[in-house]
């Protein structure tokens, strides 16, 4: 299983497989991360190593186990101020492997979300319209399954997966980058509507 979860990464870290490849590559990381930011003009990129502690409480608040404590964010910034972040996630689902995008706000909440790879057989894909449901969401604990999320009806394995995985993003937020300092595009437009006119 970790053999299938490093294989994945791999194929997504050198750009994706060709399409032809059983269509179970949708975007390479490259596709995905530029759709992500459409009003960037920058991507940093930087991949963390989670210590214990670090480990423990994203485990914790996401409810859900890490796979790995190699995490890599990209943040999308427009001179200099932070325009969000994003995360690729990377489970099994049943025995094989998916990965998704999730695109956060500044200020931790779900922007988008979008699959990059899935090797269960397709029918139990989760659909685009059921993945737009996570959009806005935040850390909390209605963000469950028979929660505010309604499960796919025969792939309910699909349905948990990504359920966990978009936590784990947010649990990560929390963890990592929500003390983030430089001011978001949002904050700074709020600054701006509440200083006094010359």
């Amino acid at each position: 299983m970790r053999s299938s979860l490093l294989a994945l990464a791999l194929l997504l870290a050198l750009g994706g497989l060709p399409r032809a490849a059983e269509g179970k590559v949708y975007l390479s990381r490259q596709e995905a991360i530029e759709i992500a930011f459409p009003g960037a003009d920058r991507v940093d990129e930087r991949t963390v190593v989670l210590d214990d502690a670090q480990a423990r409480a994203i485990e914790k608040l996401s409810r859900a186990p890490l796979d790995t404590r190699l995490v890599t964010i990209y943040t999308g910034l427009r001179d200099d101020r932070v325009v969000g972040y994003a995360l690729i996630d990377l489970h099994t689902v049943r025995t094989l492997p998916e990965a998704f995008l999730v695109v956060l706000t500044p200020e931790g909440a779900v922007r988008s979300l979008r699959m990059l790879a899935f090797y269960e057989p397709e029918e139990y894909l989760p659909p685009e319209r059921w993945l737009a449901q996570f959009e806005r969401e935040r850390l909390d604990p209605g963000l469950r399954l028979q929660g505010r999320i309604h499960g796919i009806a025969g792939s309910t394995l699909s349905s948990r997966a990504v359920t966990s995985g978009v936590r784990r993003a947010l649990a990560l937020w929390e963890t990592l980058l929500k003390g983030d300092r430089r001011l978001s595009v949002a904050e700074e437009d709020s600054v701006a509507s509440l200083s006094p006119e010359r």
